[in-house]
């Protein structure tokens, strides 16, 4: 009877608790929005079975260990490629970088101000949270939210405030997908008719040898500013001139779909599995999720309220609705832009031109975190 009794003991059934079984419905909830509303599936899915996973009883899948039979198999990828080393974000952004067209951007250089006016809310939800009582580190990490850049969040989180990584990659990966429902009321509270229905010129064709020398500029000059910028912007500019020297499809082949898909597997697993309800049941993390919804909604109003400062000094009129594309979040937040002028005015296509402040806030909050890094790190 004894040894059953320290059998069930030892099960995992015996040791669930309640926060468990709550996490296991967040979870689950993950998994419903990827597969029945396809919101970013990509990276909900894996988030939402590795918190499923992260909160079964003694599986230990998060466990690290010197020895490496004591340690679980997330464990070990979390500690070595994000803990200790961080290298996944970076790689991430290369991969990245191969999918990116800087052809709007540089042909309307002026959107540029957009991206850059959207990275308010970084440094707004920064001092907001050391209001709330964060320190100095939590809260440059809470602040990066604002940016919907996941890679970001976490690259500056395992560097600043690691026992925040898993919440505030959670929270920027989920407010990215809820941005068809976050955005249009801010857009709509913050722009007239008339303003969303500003067309916009078709932009200028955009030379190989420009798009070739953007990427190795753009590195130069950022990189000698922000020095610790270098690991996400170098990379991202690496895989940005794989795309475009068109010479080496295969290598860019590569970092659009096996590297991307890889590293995106185990890092979405990793960031589920932390969120164990030990590191998820604090009043801290309710304040994260607050201040990460308020950094995304002052980012979108701060570029599109910009957008419209511009246009009291420029010719060629911005459809302010373009401004809120700063946040990142590519390309989702420039297909909002899309949706709303459209619905202002069917002739009326801004994708293009959204997808300017769109790449512009990649860079932007990678900047952002560069900085936070240079003075706190």
């Amino acid at each position: 009877m004894e040894l059953v009794v320290q059998f069930l003991k030892n099960t995992g059934v015996y040791n669930v608790s309640w926060q468990n079984v709550v996490m296991f419905a967040v979870g689950a909830l993950f998994i419903y929005l990827a597969i029945r509303k396809n919101m970013e599936p990509y990276e909900l899915l894996p988030i939402g079975i590795g918190v499923i996973l992260g909160n079964l009883p003694l599986a230990r899948l998060m466990t690290f260990s010197t020895e490496i039979q004591q340690s679980g198999i997330l464990g070990v990828i979390f500690h070595h490629m994000l803990y200790f080393h961080n290298l996944l974000p970076p790689v991430i952004f290369m991969c990245l970088g191969a999918m990116t067209d800087f052809g709007p951007l540089i042909a309307n250089p002026k959107t540029l101000l957009l991206g850059a006016a959207a990275q308010v809310g970084i440094y707004a939800t920064f001092w907001g949270g050391l209001l709330m009582g964060f320190d100095v580190q939590e809260a440059a990490s809470i602040g990066i939210i604002g940016g919907a850049d996941g890679p970001t969040t976490i690259y500056t989180s395992a560097r600043l405030a690691h026992h925040l990584l898993g919440i505030t990659a959670v929270a920027a990966y989920t407010y990215m997908a809820l941005v068809p429902f976050i955005q249009p009321p801010i857009m709509k509270a913050l722009t007239t008719r008339d303003e969303r229905r500003i067309v916009m010129k078709q932009l200028r064709s955009v030379s190989r040898v420009e798009k070739v020398v953007f990427p190795v500029m753009a590195s130069i000059v950022i990189i000698l500013l922000v020095p610790l910028s270098a690991p996400l912007i170098g990379m991202f500019m690496v895989g940005n001139l794989l795309r475009e020297s068109g010479v080496v499809p295969r290598l860019m082949d590569a970092a659009q779909n096996e590297l991307m898909n890889i590293v995106t597997i185990f890092l979405m697993l990793c960031i589920g599995a932390w969120m164990s309800a030990e590191n998820v049941f604090h009043l801290r993390t309710v304040k994260i999720l607050g201040l990460g919804f308020a950094a995304f909604a002052v980012g979108s109003a701060s570029g599109i309220l910009f957008a419209k400062f511009m246009n009291l000094f420029v010719k060629e009129k911005v459809n302010p609705l373009i401004g809120s594309a700063g946040v990142s979040a590519v390309p989702m937040a420039a297909r909002i832009s899309q949706h709303m002028g459209q619905k202002a005015d069917p002739r009326n296509f801004l994708l293009m031109h959204a997808m300017g402040p769109n790449v512009a806030g990649v860079i932007g909050s990678a900047v952002a975190a560069g900085i936070f890094l240079s003075i706190l790190g």
